[in-house]
């Protein structure tokens, strides 16, 4: 493939909404994929602290204001990430998902695969029961320990 097709194909997958492209011709293939727009880390506003003013003796202090509710912790058994890469729920765009919400499945039965540094790993339930979440989007980076799925 030539070099002015190849960059007329990167501009076409920069100015659309799709974020993957891959193309078989008899001289070879070609993949391109659209990098995540979010950024990685986010940056923080400076904060700015003042000293309060001190308290004569005798005066109680204000109370402290009550701490945000933490997020409710998933119920069930936590299937987590055993490595870096890409979470995809199904082998190959377009396909069924290997597990839905609801769907019984048994220990060591494949839920997703994780893409990493171009390999395809199946990962696999480590416990029998039924799927009660996904936790993760569909081509969304996954670290390594990240919660995937919540069985029951």
């Amino acid at each position: 493939m030539d070099l002015r097709k190849l960059k007329t194909l990167i501009d076409l997958v920069s100015e659309s909404n799709i974020s993957e492209l891959e193309i078989t011709e008899a001289d070879g293939k070609v993949r391109i994929v659209k990098a995540d727009p979010r950024p990685l880390v986010a940056s923080a506003a400076p904060v700015v602290m003042q000293a309060a003013p001190a308290m004569p003796a005798g005066m109680a202090a204000p109370a402290a204001p009550a701490a945000p509710a933490a997020a409710p912790a998933e119920t069930g058994h936590i299937v987590k990430s055993p490595m870096v890469g890409t979470f995809y729920r199904a082998s190959s765009p377009g396909a069924k998902p290997m597990a839905e919400v609801g769907q019984q499945v048994k220990e060591g039965e494949s839920i997703c695969i994780i893409e990493a540094m171009k390999i395809m790993n199946e990962i696999e339930a480590d416990k029998s029961g039924t799927i009660t979440k996904v936790l993760v989007e569909n081509g969304q980076a996954v670290e390594f320990g990240q919660p995937l799925f919540v069985i029951e």
